[in-house]
């Protein structure tokens, strides 16, 4: 799938060459030069999606398949959990985007639930992810990374309020 993102770029011939342009060259999807996506420019009008719309539906997806625990690395769910007491969720946690015109790519850090199958897990996640994508937002998905960063064992959540002593 690398070599496929490679080979898409933007069409940069007729336009004069840039810095930015000359950067995206090598970037993992078709890159667009706005900070927002065109998704349909057949009807009248343009419709955009910001790419923290695109990590908000992989970080959805990816939260709803069996075995996921969380999202992110530890400092993240340290931090996600503070956001949780306050009521402000950020369902972004654990998931980075590249979103070109067409493309997007996806990268996700999870934490998977003991005793669920680590690999079948990261490749229900690769799946639900790209389908969520492609379906919600309409864009091709080249790449699903899937960083398993930890196992969350059971008993892990008890919190005994109980002194030990008397």
């Amino acid at each position: 799938m690398a070599t496929e993102a490679q080979n898409i770029s933007p069409d940069t011939s007729s336009a004069p060459a840039t810095a930015s342009a000359k950067a995206s060259a090598g970037a993992r999807v078709d890159r667009s030069f706005a900070s927002s996506r065109v998704v349909d420019e057949t009807a009248a009008g343009r419709t955009t999606i910001a790419d923290g719309v695109v990590a908000k539906v992989a970080g959805i997806a990816a939260r709803e398949v069996p075995g996921v625990y969380a999202l992110g690395g530890g400092g993240a769910r340290a931090l996600g959990a503070i956001r949780d007491v306050m009521n402000a969720t950020d369902l972004t946690q654990g998931v980075k985007v590249e979103v070109g015109e067409t493309q997007a790519a996806a990268d996700l850090t999870i934490v998977v639930e003991y005793p669920a199958p680590i690999q079948e897990v990261a490749a229900n996640v690769r799946s639900a992810v790209a389908g969520a994508i492609t379906r919600l937002v309409g864009l091709e998905v080249v790449e699903v990374n899937v960083e398993v960063n930890d196992v969350h064992l059971p008993g892990d959540d008890s919190t005994t309020d109980e002194s030990r002593v008397s």
